[in-house]
């Protein structure tokens, strides 16, 4: 083997060398080393080794326990496309497989490795499925014992659904306050306002997740960075283009291809697989309700968002001079004040809000790179809703919108549940086209 590999180099050499001198046979001599070289590398024994499952890059994972008792010794199998992979479970009832690809692999259960004294809560409960289709990590579940389902009263649930609404409501409220406040004052629709969520949840999950730092401060850099991503907006794009006098169908459309880029960049950097950033929480109970600390937590910090930009808006001269611009620019420069200045402040409070709100979703829920798109419209909706330049409105709106989203799935399948709040925002609009809180004079 050595000896062929010096005859493979010295056919290169030579060739180098015939190059070197203008040869014609140059070429034919670094193809045979070349090739002599390929050929060793294919017959070497590392190239037929089986790869090390440790490098694959997805996880399937589970725990098998019956009444908090870990069952061990079990072998759980991982099949997908011809490929099968299998481990037991450990003293913890614990197990792990790794896998090479994404995709639905089936996940199955040696029953006969079960020990006798525990038994599956249904005869077709050794089978499931892992979905690694927009993640790289699964959690399977196989219910042993007695399979008891619980159910709750009508009540129950309406309770259930109206808390949860109540979160993603005040969540979306914070992200559509940023909109509204960006249209009050330059009359723009920003298409690209779903990507500040996006980014905020997936900086949170950089900071927070990756670089694993605390967990208040991977919040603060992750507002940060959103918040010098809007500056950077308004001076780079917005405020050249407002200074051209450009339309504002123009500049809308601007900002769908800015919103379409920034959201494939956003795929490019940080992949298209689902992040997990919530961590470890607490589990709490009221009432009927199970939320988590991390729930909670976040429902006061967007209730004290909320309120700091009410006194923002009402007690701080910027705020009033905000409030004077989204009104009449034309006067409120006459007046003396720098509109462009104002304008820029509120990009970077708007981005701000935003971001935090992209914090938020992402430690309840899950971050990938289209959060923001699939969130948008119902963001629109809540500014429409409520009223257009209108803080306030967007606030309600928002709280609508999130109460029927929520509680719509008492009645419709979960997936259409973002329907219904579109039908709803269709018919009020149709009885007050100017929104709850809004002004006739928004309107067109």
């Amino acid at each position: 083997m050595q000896r062929r590999k010096c005859l493979a180099y010295s056919f290169m050499e030579v060739g180098l060398n015939q190059l070197l001198k203008g040869s014609a046979r140059a070429i034919s001599a670094l193809i045979a080393g070349f090739l002599i070289f390929a050929g060793l590398l294919a017959a070497s024994p590392a190239s037929a080794a089986d790869p090390d499952p440790s490098t694959f890059a997805y996880t399937i994972a589970g725990t098998l326990q019956q009444n908090d008792t870990p069952i061990t010794g079990v072998v759980i199998t991982a099949s997908k496309d011809g490929k099968k992979f299998d481990t037991k479970s450990d003293e913890f009832g614990e197990w792990t497989i790794m896998v090479p690809t994404d995709g639905i692999w089936k996940v199955e259960l040696d029953t006969t490795t079960i020990p006798k004294e525990f038994n599956l809560a249904n005869k077709d409960g050794a089978v499931n499925e892992a979905d690694l289709t927009q993640t790289d990590f699964a959690a399977v579940l196989f219910k042993f014992g007695t399979d008891v389902v619980v159910t709750q009263s009508f009540s129950d649930q309406l309770v259930v659904r109206l808390f949860a609404g109540l979160n993603f409501g005040l969540m979306l409220a914070i992200a559509a306050i940023g909109i509204t406040l960006i249209y009050g004052t330059t009359g723009l629709n920003n298409f690209a306002h779903g990507e500040m969520v996006t980014l905020g949840a997936m900086m949170m999950w950089l900071f927070y997740t990756f670089f694993q730092w605390n967990i208040l401060v991977a919040g603060l850099l992750a507002v940060a960075a959103v918040t010098a991503f809007g500056w950077a907006q308004d001076a780079g794009i917005w405020k050249p283009l407002r200074k051209r006098r450009l339309g504002l169908n123009q500049m809308m459309i601007v900002s769908i291809g800015f919103g379409i880029v920034a959201r494939y960049l956003i795929l490019l950097f940080f992949t298209g697989y689902t992040k997990d950033i919530s961590g470890a929480a607490t589990v709490i109970q009221l009432g009927p309700i199970f939320t988590s600390d991390v729930t909670l937590i976040s429902m006061v910090i967007s209730i004290a968002a909320l309120l700091g930009v009410a006194y923002f808006l009402t007690r701080t001269r910027i705020g009033k001079a905000t409030r004077a611009v989204s009104d009449n620019s034309s006067l409120a420069a006459s007046t003396g004040i720098d509109v462009e200045r104002i304008i820029r402040i509120v990009w970077v409070v708007a981005a701000a809000l935003t971001g935090l709100a992209g914090v938020l979703y992402g430690l309840q829920f899950q971050a990938n790179w289209s959060v923001g798109y699939d969130i948008l419209l119902l963001l629109f909706a809540a500014v429409t809703l409520g009223g257009l330049g209108a803080p306030l409105g967007a606030a309600v709106g928002a709280l609508i919108i999130g109460m029927v989203v929520e509680v719509s799935t008492l009645f419709m399948p979960s997936e259409l549940k973002y329907v219904s709040a579109l039908l709803i925002l269709i018919v009020i609009l149709v009885v007050r086209p100017q929104g709850v809180l809004g002004k006739k004079q928004r309107i067109g």
